[in-house]
């Protein structure tokens, strides 16, 4: 699948083990040679960002509903650091409420998708995102 844009590294932030291995397949589905890592919680996947190490990714999932850090919080310190606040980052939760829909985009998150039941869902949801140049959605500060 050839698009106008080359997501090549993708980070899931996501502590239901479950749904980062299905997100995984997912995308292994749709594109064989992204590579995607994933960290089980907004503590870790910070850690791992702030990593001299770790090559940063191309696209951010993040899950809205986690233990300690959630997903607005985690949000707001990617956009508050220098390094990372360029990154696209898309929320991924089961539900949002209108409320959450607002505040996430202010915080600077490009797009939510709600987590679909089906796995056929999930692939042409990627599918659509990962043909979309989100850096042109970037709220402005």
């Amino acid at each position: 699948m050839h698009s106008k844009r080359s997501y090549k590294k993708l980070f899931l932030i996501d502590d239901d083990a479950e749904d980062q291995e299905i997100f995984m397949d997912a995308v292994r589905h749709v594109d064989s040679s992204i590579l995607c890592y994933s960290a089980p919680n907004g503590e870790a996947a910070l850690k791992q960002l702030e990593s001299e190490v770790v090559v940063l990714p191309d696209l951010i999932f993040l899950d809205m509903n986690m233990p300690k850090l959630n997903g607005k919080q985690v949000l707001r310190e990617i956009k508050n650091t220098r390094a990372l606040k360029a990154i696209p980052v898309i929320m991924y939760s089961t539900s949002f409420a209108p409320m959450d829909l607002e505040e996430i985009k202010n915080l600077g998150a490009v797009f939510h998708l709600l987590k679909p039941s089906r796995f056929e869902d999930l692939c042409k949801a990627l599918r659509t995102i990962l043909v979309k140049d989100w850096s042109q959605k970037m709220v402005k500060r």
